[in-house]
């Protein structure tokens, strides 16, 4: 039984939902229509890019969690899913997910997204294992801040190691599948790195490392 893990946005979603749920506040204008979208846009040209600073975004992005009350955001939450998020999971994706079901591996998404993004999307897909951003909550309510080390490229390794610690799994025969070149540090880390539609950085990598490429869209 090895393990198998799996980027979320843009690998088995066809979207960023960090970036959607910036753009689902907007439409509710739960958030500044100028100021938030310039800062939800850049920072996914940012993340694009490879120059994300992790702590200026997760300042902007977990702000509406505080601002918020617990009863909001799922109710925002359910209507994010069903609009956002439901017409962009990819069959492909599930189908993968199902293949190393029956092969009885371990499944566990990894993501950079925070948790209450991804955690109802992980259900969704039936994942009961998953590492994300960790926004502290305090009584009941979140901060605006973040708990621990977030999971964005070394940090998604530092965050694996220590869930590993915890269970019998090893890297030995893991899978791991990306889109994204911030996920370099990772899919060094494991016997079986996968590019999933993967940007032309991770392209350019994959191809001289004689790493598989494979698409989940179409």
């Amino acid at each position: 039984m090895s393990l198998a893990i799996f980027d979320l946005d843009n690998t088995l979603l066809s979207i960023d939902s960090d970036h959607a749920w910036g753009e689902f506040l907007l439409e509710q204008g739960a958030v500044d229509p100028v100021a938030y979208k310039e800062a939800n846009d850049r920072f996914m040209a940012d993340y694009e890019a490879g120059t994300l600073d992790m702590k200026e975004f997760l300042s902007v992005a977990l702000k509406p969690l505080a601002d918020n009350s617990p009863e909001q955001l799922a109710a925002w939450h359910q209507q994010f899913m069903a609009s956002k998020i439901e017409p962009h999971i990819l069959p492909r994706g599930e189908e993968l997910i199902a293949r190393h079901r029956a092969r009885g591996d371990t499944l566990l998404i990894i993501t950079a997204t925070n948790r209450f993004i991804t955690g109802p999307i992980a259900e969704r897909l039936g994942v009961d294992d998953l590492i994300a951003v960790e926004p502290e909550m305090v009584e009941g309510r979140y901060t605006g801040r973040v708990s621990g080390v977030p999971s964005y490229r070394e940090g998604k390794v530092t965050r694996l190691e220590a869930w590993l610690t915890d269970r019998d799994h090893t890297l030995h025969d893991a899978w791991f599948y990306s889109d994204s070149h911030n996920d370099l540090p990772l899919l060094e880390q494991v016997d079986h790195p996968v590019a999933v539609d993967p940007d032309a950085t991770l392209r350019q990598a994959a191809e001289a490392r004689g790493w598989r490429v494979i698409s989940l869209r179409g």
